[in-house]
C-alpha cells in the first residue's frame, strides 16, 4: 500500500522584492494575479498528488484569514498553524511534522509562491521519489538549471540511484564565477520542495539542530486550537534559533537524496521572473493589465488601475497600483527589496499595506484623505459581521450602495437598503452585518482629530480581535 503523504504549504514570507503589488501585509503568496493566487495554485497542485491527504498549512498571524478563505473557496480543509514568530523553513517544518507524527506520513513540503508549468509531470515526480522517501531518505528535488543564477542554492550530485542521485554538497547563492562553475561540474538548482517522512525529519534534526528541535516539540506541547487555527506557545517557539531546512539537515545529513523535477520552475522571487515566466509578445514584452506601448521591448508592464503607457524604452519594469508606480530596470529587480527597507524606515504606508485592506469579513479601500476626515468603500462578504466596537475619537456616516446591512448603532437595531444612511457618532457602540446573499457595500465617511485604525475598542469579535 503506498504511503500517505501530506503536503506542507509553508506561506510566511514577505516577498518584498515584488512591491508594490506585494506588501508586508499582502504578500506575493497572497496577491490577485487576475483572479487567481500562488496559494491557490500551490493547494491544488499538492491536493493533486495521489494519496494526498489533508494538508498543513503554516503561516504567520497577520495572514491567516487570507489563507483561510482562499482554502474555502477551494473546499479544501487543512491543519493551519500559525507561527508565533519568524523563524525561517526548519522549525515551520518542524511544526509539521510533529502535527503529523502520531501517523508518520511523509510530508511533501512546498513554498506557497513558486510557479510550476507541468502539473503531471510534478505529480508523477512526486510518485516515483515516494518509495524512497518511505525508506528513510530525505527527498530533495532539483531542478536542471537554463544560466548561472546567483539567487538560488545549488546541488551538487553523485551515483544514481532509482529516480535520483545520492547528494554530494549543497552551495548556497554563489557568486557570478561560482554558479558559471557549477554548471560545468552539473550541479542541480535547489528547488526548496522537499519530500520525507516526518519522524525522519525530527530524527535528523535533533542529531544536527538539537535546541531548535527542543523548543519546537515545547511549543507544540503547548499548542492550542482557536476555531480554524492551531497556535503553538509563543515563547517556547520563540526560543528556537531561526534557520532553513538546507542548513539546519540537509547539508548535514548523509540520508540527502536528490530527485530531479523535469519542468519549467520558477521561485517568482522578483519582477525579473515573472518576466521570464510570463507570456511574452512579439517584441519580447510580457503585458498585464492595460497596457499600451509603442517601440518597446523586452519589458514587463503590469497595471492595476490605470492605462500604462511606454514608447521607446527596453529593459525595463514598470508596476501600478492604485498608491504606487515602480520603474526599475529589469536585470535589478532583485534590488527593490532594499528600496522597500528604506520606504519602511522613513514610515511610509506603502511598504507595509495596499489602499486595498483584506479582512477576515471582506475588505476596505481608501479612497480619500484629508485632514479630519476619511472616505472609504467597504465590502462584507455574505453572512460575515464586523466587530461590536466603538471609536473614541472619529465619527461615521454610512451609506450603503449594494446590498442590504443589519446595523447597530447603540441600543438600536435596524435594516438598511441600497440608498439609506446612518451617522455613528463617536464613542457609540456600533456593529456592521451582512445577512443577504450578496456582497455588501457601504460608502464609510470618518470625521474626527484622528482616523488611525488603532482607534477600534472591540467588545465582541467572532474573529478572535481584541
Amino acid at each position: 500500500m503506498p504511503h500517505p503523504i501530506v503536503p506542507v504549504i509553508l506561506c510566511g514570507g514577505s516577498g518584498t522584492r515584488l512591491w508594490p503589488l506585494s506588501r508586508s501585509l499582502y504578500p506575493k503568496q497572497f496577491m490577485d494575479l487576475g483572479g487567481d493566487t500562488l496559494f491557490a495554485r500551490t493547494a491544488r497542485r499538492a491536493l493533486a498528488v495521489p494519496h494526498a491527504g489533508k494538508p498543513i498549512v503554516v503561516c504567520n498571524e497577520q495572514h491567516r484569514f487570507f489563507a483561510l478563505g482562499i482554502l474555502k473557496e477551494l473546499g479544501v480543509g487543512a491543519h493551519i498553524i500559525l507561527e508565533p514568530a519568524q523563524r525561517n523553513t526548519a522549525p515551520a517544518t518542524a511544526l509539521a511534522a510533529l502535527a503529523a507524527l502520531p501517523n508518520d506520513p511523509l510530508l511533501l513540503v512546498l513554498p506557497a509562491d513558486h510557479g510550476i508549468a507541468d502539473q503531471e509531470a510534478f505529480i508523477r515526480t512526486i510518485e516515483a521519489a515516494a518509495p524512497r522517501a518511505a525508506e528513510k531518505a530525505l527527498i530533495v528535488f532539483g531542478i536542471a538549471p537554463i544560466r548561472p543564477e546567483t539567487g538560488f542554492g545549488y546541488i551538487l550530485h553523485g551515483e544514481q540511484s532509482g529516480p535520483g542521485f545520492f547528494v554530494r554538497r549543497f552551495t548556497e547563492k554563489p557568486d557570478r564565477a561560482a554558479a558559471e562553475r557549477l554548471l560545468t561540474e552539473g550541479a542541480f538548482w535547489n528547488s526548496g520542495i522537499f519530500l520525507f517522512r516526518a519522524s525522519v525529519f525530527l530524527e535528523e534534526l535533533e542529531r544536527f539542530a538539537p535546541a531548535m528541535l527542543e523548543a519546537c516539540r515545547a511549543a507544540w506541547a503547548g499548542h492550542s486550537q482557536d476555531k480554524e487555527f492551531l497556535r503553538p506557545d509563543d515563547k517556547a517557539f520563540a526560543a528556537s534559533p531561526a534557520n532553513s531546512i538546507d542548513y539546519a539537515v540537509m547539508e548535514h545529513t548523509q540520508r540527502a537524496f536528490m530527485v530531479p523535477l523535469p519542468l519549467a520552475w520558477s521561485d517568482l522571487g522578483s519582477w525579473n521572473a515573472f518576466h521570464e515566466a510570463g507570456p511574452r509578445d512579439e517584441t519580447r514584452n510580457v503585458r498585464v493589465g492595460d497596457v499600451v506601448c509603442l517601440d518597446t521591448c523586452d519589458c514587463y508592464l503590469h497595471s492595476t488601475n490605470r492605462l500604462v503607457a511606454a514608447v521607446g524604452v527596453n529593459n525595463i519594469a514598470v508596476l501600478e497600483t492604485a498608491d504606487a508606480v515602480l520603474v526599475v530596470d529589469v536585470n535589478r529587480t532583485d534590488e527593490v527589496k532594499r528600496l522597500v527597507e528604506q520606504l519602511a524606515k522613513s514610515g511610509r504606508e506603502e511598504a507595509q499595506t495596499h489602499t486595498r485592506v483584506f479582512r477576515p469579513w471582506g475588505w476596505y479601500e481608501r479612497l480619500a484623505l484629508g485632514e479630519r476626515f476619511q472616505v472609504k468603500r467597504i465590502t462584507l462578504n455574505p453572512g460575515a459581521a464586523v466587530s461590536l466596537q466603538y471609536h473614541n475619537q472619529r465619527a461615521e456616516h454610512w451609506v450603503v450602495v449594494r446590498g442590504a446591512a443589519r446595523v447597530t448603532a447603540g441600543e438600536e437595531i435596524r435594516l438598511m437598503r441600497e440608498n439609506e444612511s446612518i451617522y455613528i457618532p463617536a464613542r457609540m457602540t456600533h456593529r456592521l452585518e451582512n445577512p443577504g446573499p450578496i456582497p455588501l457595500e457601504i460608502i464609510e465617511t470618518q470625521t474626527g482629530p484622528y482616523l488611525g485604525e488603532d482607534d477600534i475598542v472591540r467588545l465582541e469579535d467572532a474573529y478572535g480581535r481584541f
